[in-house]
């Protein structure tokens, strides 16, 4: 089997759309663990794919919104605890 140069090439807009998808699971997963990490990592991902010009743009904003909702999720913690952990 002979894949041709064009079937495995990498375009700017597949990767934007691999960064909408990977900043919306990304988001996702903060929310339950590491949202110091993964929040800001979502943010920059989202970005950057609606940036480039995703044509998965409701992953993006979802993954945008995520993210702004771990950092949150992460102040109301310290706000309560004074801690930068958090722990149920």
């Amino acid at each position: 089997m002979h894949l041709t140069a064009t079937a495995t090439r990498r375009t700017p807009a597949r990767d934007a759309d691999g960064m909408a998808v990977a900043s919306f699971v990304l988001g996702l997963l903060g929310l339950l663990v590491l949202n110091l990490f993964l929040g800001p990592t979502a943010i920059v991902l989202a970005a950057v794919a609606l940036w480039r010009g995703t044509t998965r743009r409701g992953r993006a904003l979802l993954g945008l919104g995520l993210g702004i909702a771990d950092l949150l999720v992460l102040a109301a913690f310290v706000q309560a605890d004074n801690t930068m952990s958090w722990s149920f």
